[in-house]
């Protein structure tokens, strides 16, 4: 599916899907229904590619923007050359802590749970590989400064806490403002089907469908 949200996906109880680390992303999401949610595991552990507009100089508790900015920092320092060399350093193998807003389990309670009642959630960082990082456009010289960079990583990679990292990386904060799944495997936008137009694609499955077996009728 190519989404507008993650959330728009969740509403259908009849399927599961395999990309829910950052919910309000956009773009490519696999949805598994009937006997292929048995896949489930094999798709979760396909490379992913996404496209991330990151805000430079400001944080937020979430690390996105599901909350509020809660502290600004210096960006006076922040060149594209700047980030183009941060950037290179997140290549290849790196430990993540991930986001206190996040499904990861913590004594049997998921942690988002515990972060909006307010208490401290401590996470262990993983390890997760990035395979690719580019700088693809960015707005450095203006009041609120911003990066767009293309990611390709392994399972398991919360692009929100990327761009916690990449700000302290930076000596300053960020948070993550646009994100766009481009890529799942294989599975690009352009192979994609927007969600809102299911119902229409499946009915003509089943209109060609019946045409194929009646066709092939030994009857006829």
């Amino acid at each position: 599916f190519k989404q507008k949200t993650a959330y728009e996906i969740y509403q259908c109880d009849w399927s599961s899907d395999v990309c829910s680390s950052d919910l309000l992303a956009t773009g490519v999401m696999i949805v598994c229904t009937g006997k292929a949610t048995k896949r489930i595991e094999e798709f979760q552990y396909h490379t992913k590619e996404y496209v991330a507009t990151i805000r430079l100089g400001a944080t937020t508790p979430s690390y996105d923007l599901e909350h509020e900015i809660d502290a600004t920092y210096p960006t006076e320092h922040i060149t594209r050359g700047l980030v183009e060399e941060t950037l290179k350093k997140f290549i290849g193998e790196i430990q993540q802590v991930p986001p206190a807003f996040s499904a990861c389990m913590v004594n049997g309670k998921r942690a988002y749970d515990l972060a909006r009642k307010g208490e401290e959630v401590e996470l262990k960082p993983k390890l997760l590989v990035i395979d690719e990082i580019e700088l693809l456009d960015d707005g450095l010289d203006i009041a609120e400064p911003w990066i767009k960079v293309r990611v390709v990583c392994s399972k398991g990679t919360y692009i929100r806490a990327l761009a916690r990292d990449i700000g302290e990386a930076l000596q300053s904060g960020a948070h993550l403002t646009a994100l766009e799944r481009t890529r799942v495997g294989d599975v690009r936008l352009a192979d994609c089907l927007n969600p809102l137009d299911f119902k229409e694609w499946r009915s003509e499955e089943r209109r060609v469908g019946k045409e194929c077996r009646s066709r092939w009728s030994p009857y006829h």
